[in-house]
């Protein structure tokens, strides 16, 4: 079943996306085509995944949240192509193909960061299923977590953490901000349209912070030689190898304990836990 809730999820998040890219008016034609090719080209999209999972336990309607499902995705992808440049990371590669510096250039990666981060407002501001309160509270929420107290913050705390000696407390600090911001952002969108959220909130949040740690553990576990060769702190290094599986499987099970009052309302949410801690890559 979760292959078909995936394929769904990625048709529709990938079309919308689509249509936004290139339907910009007065768009240089060539960045249009540099941030078509950043986020177009593939990503499982766990974001809106997490998005539509959790509108469907709130009962709330897929449609309202394809914009902001969008918008997750621009802030996420714009994180990657400033991530990849030289000055940060230093990736060539991205899902297989040349990071945006290296199939264009670094002027025009950063520019196609900048652009993405400002389209992902500009669209969740014109979203005309929605209120012009819940409009607002989208983008306070997508402001915040993106933020320095949110994605950026995190960055900055990873850059800072190079070649340095962590715990594991302040490894945990920076992922809560660099990943687990945007996934937080997942629940909370739908939770701020919905009707009636109290009853779904503390669930939702709990599950949203396991699956945040549990998704950057899961990396760490599959990039681990690469993790030591750019002398980068992770999970497997503080805890060993095996520790970071159990820890891994125990927060699978915290997040599913945290939904499990809601039953076949859950039912999405449960496999896409599933699907982020068993991935292959």
């Amino acid at each position: 079943m979760i292959e078909s809730f995936t394929q769904r999820c990625q048709q529709r998040v990938n079309a919308r996306l689509a249509e936004i890219l290139t339907t910009m008016p007065a768009v240089p034609k060539y960045l249009q085509k540099a941030m078509c090719y950043v986020v177009l080209n593939g990503g499982k999209r766990i974001r809106p995944l997490m998005m539509y999972a959790s509108a469907e336990m709130l009962g709330v309607g897929w449609h309202k949240l394809d914009t902001a499902a969008c918008a997750i995705e621009f802030i996420h992808a714009y994180s990657l192509v400033h991530d990849d440049l030289p000055a940060m990371d230093n990736d060539d590669f991205r899902r297989g193909l040349p990071t945006c510096h290296r199939a264009f250039d670094e002027a025009t990666a950063i520019l196609v960061g900048d652009a993405l981060q400002s389209v992902a407002f500009e669209v969740l501001s014109q979203d005309k299923l929605l209120l012009a309160e819940q409009r607002l509270e989208l983008i306070k929420i997508l402001a915040r977590v993106a933020g320095p107290a949110g994605m950026v913050g995190g960055q900055a705390m990873d850059l800072a953490a190079v070649n340095q000696q962590l715990s594991l407390e302040e490894l945990c600090t920076i992922h809560e901000y660099k990943t687990g911001a945007l996934l937080k952002a997942c629940v909370e969108m739908p939770l701020a349209i919905c009707h009636d959220a109290s009853p779904f909130e503390a669930a939702l949040l709990q599950y949203a912070k396991a699956m945040g740690l549990a998704f950057q553990i899961k990396d760490d576990l599959l990039d681990h030689h690469q993790a030591m060769a750019k002398q980068e702190p992770s999970y497997v290094e503080l805890m060993g190898y095996q520790q970071a599986e159990q820890t891994l499987k125990d927060l699978h099970e915290d997040a599913l304990d945290s939904i499990s009052q809601f039953g076949k309302a859950a039912l999405y949410l449960r496999e896409l836990a599933s699907f982020v801690v068993k991935r292959s890559h």
